[in-house]
């Protein structure tokens, strides 16, 4: 039986929501001309559900590699840039490992400099793989570095 979450991702088999194509139906036009956009709205409007769901399609339509990727998991390493990309690439790596088809796994990343990892894991990837990468990056707000 279906119910109406406010508490995390929906999943169309267990709870009541819109579809999600229509939340955001500029994205794919954005992501063809290979733009940014931000996706800003209230706690719990289904962003993450969003980005989630683009990610599937995308990648299944077999011309993009896309995943949803999180920034949440560096916050509690706010004054340590080290141990942010560390941490970062590490949970990058297992979502894709969870959500993509082997093809488009990252390679090993490459040594980079504190700072540079992610701009560095970012390109290789997407020199290693046959299609384009697209990044969602959620939770983006609650990453801040200390100095």
């Amino acid at each position: 039986m279906r119910f109406f979450n406010t508490a995390g991702p929906c999943k169309p088999d267990k709870h009541y929501m819109l579809p999600a194509a229509a939340r955001l139906p500029e994205a794919l036009r954005l992501i063809e001309q290979e733009g940014y956009f931000v996706i800003h709205a209230p706690r719990q409007s289904g962003k993450t559900t969003t980005m989630m769901w683009l990610a599937r399609e995308l990648t299944a339509a077999g011309k993009y590699a896309a995943i949803m990727v999180s920034m949440e998991v560096a916050s509690v390493f706010a004054n340590d840039i080290d141990a942010a990309e560390r941490a970062l690439l590490s949970d990058w790596r297992n979502m894709a490992e969870n959500y993509l088809p082997p093809e488009l796994h990252p390679p090993a990343w490459p040594t980079a400099e504190t700072g540079q990892r992610i701009n560095a894991a970012l390109r290789a990837w997407a020199q290693a793989i046959p299609r384009p990468l697209v990044i969602f990056m959620d939770e983006i707000d609650g990453y801040r570095i200390r100095h």
